[in-house]
Parts: structure tokens; C-alpha cells; sequence
């Protein structure tokens, strides 16, 4: 079986990202199981795509595998993109999900429920052996609730409400949300690169 790194060390994304790649023979390795030892990656891009880019090709060198590496974040119309590619860490470095959210709801208190629109973006990258095999996107448009729901998720999934739902993606059950994400939108575009190469 082929083995396919994710670069993340996120459990819950690479459970995520797991799913939604169900039926490519695929064993997916995150960064916890790899036994060697890869040095941080600064991601100082100044878009989504320099960011998975950066860290695809940092992978892909100490691996020797196909990699693919993604960077998403939430952007809100009213707040002008932000929290963009800061999204993991709106309120501080190494700020913890409710503490980003809790940061996005105060900017947001004055913003009326018309006014909330915002999409979350995903950009995939994929490469081997330090060469870049391509990147895609995915994006999902909604807006934000006042105060969190759900349990269910990551990130700021308790206060997105996807176009067209009545749920969080936190009040989902995860089969629904992993055929609407963005992140499902760039791995089902993924797939077939990965098809190509593998």
C-alpha cells in the first residue's frame, strides 16, 4: 500500500482528511508518525497557497513521500478577509480554538445578522521529493453565528453556518460536513492528482 504524509500534526484534521480520502489505497501518515525528526515550518506566506506550498516541499524533502499539506482559514467579508492566514492564531501564537473564536465573535458583536457573510478556503499542495505536483482549492461560502453551537469539529466550526444550512458545521454530523467543506471541495480535486502520482 502507498503511503501519503499529511503535513499536520492536527489529529483532528488528519481524521478529516482520512475520511474524505476513503477508497484511494492509501496509508496516511501524519507527523506524529513519522519516526524522523523534520524541522518546523515557519509559515510566513502571505496567501493560503505559499503557506501549503512551503510546507509540501519541506516534507516531501525529509520524507521521500508524497506529501500533501494544506493551509485553510476562515475569511469574514465585515473584517475585511481577516482572520485569513491567521486564522489558527487570531487571538495569540498558540491560541486554542475558543480563544480565537471567542476574539471573532467580540470584533463581530456590532455586525448584524445580513452582514455576517464569510467563506472558509482550503489550498492543497502535493509534492514528492521536493518538487511541487500541483495545488487546488476548495471553498465554502456561509456566514457566522452570534454565539457558538455544536460540539462537533474544529477550529471555528461552531460558528460557521454554511450557505444553504441550518447547522454549525460543529451541529453537523461529520459524513454531511465532509461533502460540503472546503476542504472536501479541494480533496475531491485532490483526488485525482493523487491518482496520477501514486
Amino acid at each position: 500500500m502507498k503511503k501519503l504524509v499529511i503535513a499536520t500534526g492536527n489529529r483532528n484534521k488528519k481524521k478529516e482528511l482520512e475520511e474524505i480520502l476513503k477508497g484511494l489505497r492509501l496509508k496516511v501518515l501524519g507527523i506524529p508518525d513519522l519516526k524522523i525528526h523534520i524541522p518546523r515550518v515557519i509559515e510566513d506566506g502571505r496567501t493560503f497557497r505559499q503557506n501549503a506550498i512551503k510546507k509540501a516541499l519541506t516534507f516531501s524533502r525529509y520524507t521521500g513521500e508524497i506529501v500533501l499539506a494544506d493551509d485553510s482559514g476562515l475569511k469574514v467579508d465585515a473584517l475585511g478577509g481577516k482572520p485569513g492566514i491567521r486564522s489558527s492564531r487570531f487571538a495569540r501564537a498558540g491560541a486554542e480554538d475558543p480563544e480565537n473564536i471567542a476574539k471573532l465573535l467580540r470584533l463581530m458583536k456590532n455586525i448584524p445578522k445580513g452582514k455576517r457573510a464569510a467563506s472558509f478556503v482550503c489550498v492543497i499542495a502535493i509534492a514528492r521529493g521536493g518538487d511541487l505536483l500541483d495545488t487546488v482549492e476548495g471553498k465554502c461560502d456561509g456566514s457566522i453565528e452570534f454565539i457558538p453551537k455544536g460540539k462537533r469539529g474544529f477550529g471555528y466550526d461552531s460558528v460557521f453556518i454554511p450557505d444553504g444550512c441550518r447547522k454549525t458545521f460543529a451541529e453537523m454530523d461529520p459524513s454531511r460536513k465532509n461533502k460540503i467543506s472546503h476542504r472536501a471541495r479541494a480533496l475531491k480535486k485532490a483526488r485525482s492528482i493523487l491518482k496520477k502520482h501514486l
